[in-house]
């Protein structure tokens, strides 16, 4: 199950309250709270619309810069013994440390958002043969 939305750039997270019988997120990435719900997966979809918009809106008339887009930039801690063994794999394929790790890191990141939709798909399918 996906548990995120995106509209016009942002992240929103998506939860359900059993409780409650309501779906309910935020606005991610962002220093400010932003949240939603709806009663219906429709609702909530719209009302992330709305709060996206409204922020953005919010955002104009005091002139503030609407979120903080990443840098591209970050600190990563690992294990001497890791950080030799990439560096090691870096010499033999005769690239940066960097290039090695934006190219695993990406490779990896296309892994895990790729796995829900190839599991969904292979669901459906299932259901068809059943």
């Amino acid at each position: 199950m996906k548990d995120t939305l995106a509209y016009k750039g942002f992240t929103g997270s998506v939860h359900f309250s059993a409780d409650d019988k309501v779906f309910h997120g935020k606005l991610m990435d962002i220093n400010d709270l932003v949240t939603f719900d709806g009663e219906t997966v429709d609702e909530l979809i719209n009302a992330f619309h709305d709060a996206t918009d409204d922020y953005l809106a919010l955002c104009k008339e005091v002139g503030k810069e609407p979120a903080k887009a990443p840098k591209g930039s970050f600190n990563v801690r690992i294990s001497p013994q890791l950080h030799g063994q990439a560096i090691r794999a870096a010499r033999i394929q005769k690239i940066t440390l960097n290039k090695l790790v934006q190219t695993a890191l990406a490779h990896e990141v296309k892994r895990l958002t790729d796995a829900p939709a190839k599991r969904k798909k292979e669901k459906k399918m299932g259901e068809c043969h059943s």
